[in-house]
C-alpha cells in the first residue's frame, strides 16, 4: 500500500491502518483480484446496522421502533453508503480491473456503497468497535439528525394512492444492461389512472426507489422526502 493511500485511508477514516491488508482487500473489486471486497462487506454491513441501531435508540429516546427502523433502512442504505463514498474519495482509491473500470465501476453505487461496508468492517477488525463507531458517526453526523424521520419514496408513493383511493403502484422490471459486475437495471411503475415513470438504478431496488420518487414528484409536484 502506497504512503498516499495510507494516508487518505487515515483522513478519510481517522484511523492509522495497523494491517494494511485488510484495508486493500476492503478496496479490491473482484475484477481485479480473486481476494475482494466481499467478505469484509459482510461484516461491516452487519457492524454499520448495529451502530446506526444504538446510535439512533439513544438519539431518539421516545420514538418507536416503526420510526426508528424507516430511519435505519434510509440510514445504512446502499445509496447512502455510496453518498458517503463519494464524499470520502473512494472512487480514485478503489483496485479495479480494466474491464470494470472501462465500464465505470468506480461511479457505480452498488460498488461504492459495498466498498463502504468492507472499509467499516476491517475498520471493525483492525481498531475494533470504536473506530468503526468514530468513523459511521463522523461520515454520518448530519443525516441523522433530521428532526423527523425521512419517508422512503415507496412508502410515501403507496400513502399516496391509498389516500387518492388508487389501487397500489405496480412496478416492472423494464430491462437489465451492462457486464454482470456492473449492471444497469430499468424499472417502471405505475399506479392505474394516475400515472407511471420509469427509472435506472445499479440494483433492481435502487431503480424502483428512483422511479417511485419521479412519479411521486410528478404527482405531487415535490421530490420524495427520502432526502
Amino acid at each position: 500500500m502506497s504512503g498516499d493511500l495510507t494516508g487518505w485511508l487515515t483522513g478519510a477514516l481517522g484511523h492509522r491502518p495497523a494491517d494494511e491488508a485488510l484495508f486493500r482487500r476492503a478496496l479490491t473489486h473482484g475484477s481485479r483480484e480473486a481476494e475482494d471486497y466481499q467478505r469484509l462487506e459482510f461484516l461491516g454491513d452487519r457492524v454499520l446496522g448495529l451502530i446506526v441501531a444504538r446510535w439512533l435508540y439513544t438519539r431518539f429516546a421516545d420514538e418507536p421502533e416503526g420510526k426508528l427502523s424507516r430511519r435505519l433502512n434510509l440510514l445504512v442504505s446502499g445509496e447512502t453508503c455510496a453518498e458517503i463514498a463519494r464524499e470520502i474519495g473512494v472512487g480514485p482509491n478503489l483496485r479495479l480491473g480494466k474491464q470494470a473500470r472501462d465500464d465505470g465501476a468506480m461511479e457505480s453505487d452498488h460498488v461504492l456503497g459495498d466498498v463502504v461496508e468492507a472499509l467499516i468492517g476491517a475498520l471493525y477488525l483492525d481498531g475494533g468497535f470504536d473506530a468503526a463507531d468514530r468513523f459511521v458517526r463522523a461520515a454520518w453526523g448530519e443525516r441523522i439528525a433530521r428532526e423527523r424521520a425521512p419517508q422512503h419514496p415507496k412508502s410515501a408513493l403507496q400513502e399516496w394512492a391509498a389516500a387518492n383511493r388508487r389501487k397500489p403502484p405496480v412496478y416492472e422490471l423494464a430491462g437489465r444492461s451492462g457486464p454482470h459486475h456492473s449492471p444497469r437495471f430499468t424499472v417502471s411503475v405505475t399506479i392505474k389512472g394516475a400515472g407511471d415513470a420509469q427509472a435506472e438504478g445499479s440494483s433492481k431496488q435502487e431503480a424502483e426507489t428512483a422511479a417511485a420518487r419521479t412519479l411521486l414528484a410528478l404527482l405531487t409536484g415535490v421530490e420524495g422526502n427520502e432526502g
